[in-house]
């Protein structure tokens, strides 16, 4: 019989002979999900993103390549949509996902249960899913969200940097305080919470205030997931997850789905990003004049800015340290991956765009976990929550 040591050992050389093509036939083996990416945006704006493009992290035929078998797209607009806005431009952007697949009938399709993605998949085509980022987006009605949910939506960010009338969002908790009128959940927030349940709808805590979070932990029956957010305790951002947050995530059996932000890996990179966006204030100040839509102007600056922001990407070991720390806290059974692809302008080295996400297997393998257990981090586990709140 072999000892523990011997099969570490074994482990360890396989893991450092493993050919180029093994890891990436164990990743094309693997029911892939990426819980978010924001390239909905750039359709929003014209973009055509059936074929390939040199814009962005990814397009159609970049995800394919990449491994993406099921894609969460988001669904989001900011603060600058309100009550009579923000549920039309909710619907103009499933709009927009419903029309990119109807052009592509051969390369993806729309899924709303288990079996769909499962045929979809055997077709060997990308499962489209629909997350909603922001609860702001139903406007205080219960009947809205009901006809999102009906349209496909899978899971409701209850916040995003702004809040609902019923929740507070972790930049109003953190910026705010003790100036907000409330924190966590309202009435009205629970019975959001309840009737989410009910439809099948996951429950999405990334972007949420801490007293969200917990008031909706202990308001939900079904197991949460959250899309977008890394490790507090490495990189020290409101938008990540405090330890006792993560442990209450697996005690819930919900998924964390590590974020690729810089900014939420690596706790120096605000710090070199604020003095790139300082030496080039006049830059900065003329193009926001322009746009009164604030994420426009910032894509702009992104991308006018790229060439310095990729001097300061940090190394792809660090989101695996992340990923790392959410398996050791939470276990094997809590963590996935939701990248923000194409809402974020850096992402870590070796991780250009979506079509390098096999790296992160290679990863991996190189840090001793098993097929079984990249399996459940690059998809199972978020299948397993999808499936637990439909049911």
């Amino acid at each position: 019989m072999k000892t523990v040591k011997t099969i570490i050992l074994s482990m360890m050389y396989l893991s450092s002979i493993l050919p180029a093509q093994e890891y990436k036939k164990i990743h094309e083996d693997a029911i892939v999900i990426d819980t978010h990416n924001d390239v909905l945006l750039r359709a929003m704006d014209g973009e055509d993103l059936s074929h390939r493009t040199i814009n962005g992290h990814s397009d159609l035929d970049r995800l394919k390549e990449g491994g993406v078998d099921v894609q969460i797209f988001s669904v989001w607009c900011g603060e600058d949509y309100g009550k009579g806005t923000a549920f039309n431009r909710a619907n103009r952007m499933i709009d927009t996902l419903e029309s990119l697949v109807k052009r592509n009938p051969s390369k993806i399709s729309l899924a709303r249960t288990i079996d769909q993605i499962h045929s979809v998949l055997r077709q060997h085509k990308i499962a489209a899913l629909i997350g909603v980022e922001g609860g702001h987006m139903i406007e205080d009605s219960l009947s809205y969200l009901d006809s999102l949910a009906a349209r496909g939506m899978k899971y409701l960010t209850l916040t995003w940097n702004n809040s609902p009338s019923w929740a507070t969002s972790a930049a109003d908790e953190t910026e705010k305080g003790d100036l907000l009128s409330f924190k966590g959940l309202t009435e009205l927030g629970k019975k959001v919470i309840h009737r989410l349940n009910e439809l099948g709808v996951m429950v999405d805590l990334s972007h949420v205030g801490e007293k969200t979070f917990w008031d909706a932990i202990e308001t939900t029956n079904k197991p949460v997931i959250v899309s977008h957010s890394s490790v507090y305790s490495i990189c020290p951002n409101r938008r990540n997850l405090k330890d006792d947050q993560i442990r209450a995530v697996a005690k819930n059996n919900g998924v964390i789905c590590v974020n690729f932000y810089s900014g939420f890996l690596d706790s120096s990179y605000d710090r070199k990003a604020a003095e790139i966006r300082r030496t080039n204030s006049h830059l900065i100040d003329s193009i926001d004049r322009l746009y009164s839509e604030h994420y426009r102007a910032s894509s702009i600056i992104d991308s006018l800015l790229m060439p310095q922001y990729q001097s300061i990407r940090p190394p792809l070991s660090l989101l695996i340290d992340h990923i790392d720390y959410f398996v050791k806290m939470a276990g094997i059974d809590h963590v996935g991956i939701g990248s923000d692809f194409d809402g974020v302008e850096s992402v870590p080295r070796d991780m250009d765009d979506v079509t390098f996400l096999p790296n992160i297997t290679r990863e991996l393998i190189k840090r001793g976990y098993t097929i079984t257990d990249i399996k459940k981090i690059l998809g199972g586990n978020v299948l397993r929550v999808l499936q637990a709140n439909l049911h």
